[in-house]
């Protein structure tokens, strides 16, 4: 689904073994302040993340060790999130659950009915789900008040970030041809089709050794429209023509006259009139898109930054 679903799909739901006679049956994994995760946690999200693995071809023992290490890791990340969760009261309401599984509902235009057979099919509950959406909403309330509330984007940051990658803010060149068409009848013979093509060949050889191209177009070519317009293709961009006239032209200077260019339909001959190069766009037009991709990276930045410091303060033990 476009929003969350998914990724609640794949959370982990961990369990946490009080008594001790389930921790000797289940073994530990690990023990992050003072709280477990037993060997049977582990095993149950391992066998689902090794059946993914798995559907993309069979999975070494080594592949497989590093699958259970990573994992685990995740687990105990999870786990000092959830601790910090608590530590700090965030609190969200049955409200606000509600609230953002109707949001996901609307934006998916998905009934009652048709989520929950949606979670059916995944193997998961409507009451599982919700009590997932309410984690990931806590994780997000956490996330904005120990990260994302400290990170600032400044105006300079910005403008010198535009200034730096002005490749990536400029709008694709532009191209202005004319062209000369000759037609090749889908059940034309061998011998048809090399007449035309001869006949191409001469009308090549003319066009690279006259400068009026558009009368040799309202004369030669078997475009309707070339008669008024000299087989103007006017003004375009890459993606904008079939595929053999623009490798034809975004290789050529202008005034200059191409090869035959061969398509389904026919012959073509095209002379490149103009080339402009993409124009910078203004700042002021990209200037939120460039707010947004360094606000996402400082974001990045900063989250491995909190959680490096959340593990080091922690108290963790991988009994593994």
């Amino acid at each position: 689904m476009r929003r969350t679903i998914n990724m609640l799909l794949l959370a982990a739901t961990l369990v946490c073994v009080s008594t001790a006679g389930a921790e000797s049956l289940y073994g530990i994994a690990a023990v992050v302040n003072e709280e477990l995760i037993t060997l049977r946690e582990l095993d149950r999200e391992y066998a689902v993340v090794l059946k993914e693995q798995e559907k993309r071809g069979p999975v070494s023992p080594d592949v497989a060790a590093r699958l259970k290490r990573d994992l685990l890791a995740a687990m105990i990340d999870k786990k000092l999130i959830k601790q910090k969760i608590k530590e700090l009261n965030i609190v969200i309401s049955e409200e606000e659950v509600r609230q953002s599984i109707e949001d996901i509902k609307r934006q998916n235009k998905m009934s009652q009915e048709a989520l929950t057979a949606a979670l059916l099919a995944q193997g998961i509950s409507f009451d599982q789900y919700r009590a997932q959406m309410k984690e990931e909403l806590e994780r997000i309330r956490l996330m904005s008040q120990e990260v994302k509330s400290k990170i600032q984007v400044g105006e300079r940051e910005i403008r010198e970030y535009y200034d730096a990658n002005s490749a990536a803010f400029s709008e694709e060149p532009t191209y202005r041809a004319r062209h000369i068409f000759l037609k090749v009848d889908k059940k034309a013979s061998n011998d048809e089709i090399k007449k035309i093509m001869a006949k191409a060949a001469d009308v090549m050889a003319e066009a690279k050794n006259n400068s009026d191209f558009a009368a040799l177009a309202t004369k030669y070519s078997d475009d309707p429209g070339a008669a008024k317009d000299g087989g103007d293709l006017g003004t375009f961009k890459k993606g904008d023509m079939l595929p053999e006239i623009e490798s034809a032209v975004i290789t050529m200077m202008p005034g200059e006259v191409s090869e035959l260019v061969t398509t389904p339909a026919g012959f073509h001959i095209i002379k490149l009139e103009e080339k402009s190069a993409g124009k910078l766009k203004p700042f002021e037009t990209v200037k939120a898109a460039i707010n947004d991709l360094l606000y996402r990276k400082k974001s990045e930045e900063r989250f491995k930054q909190w959680a490096e410091e959340l593990r080091k303060g922690a108290a963790i033990d991988i009994k593994l």
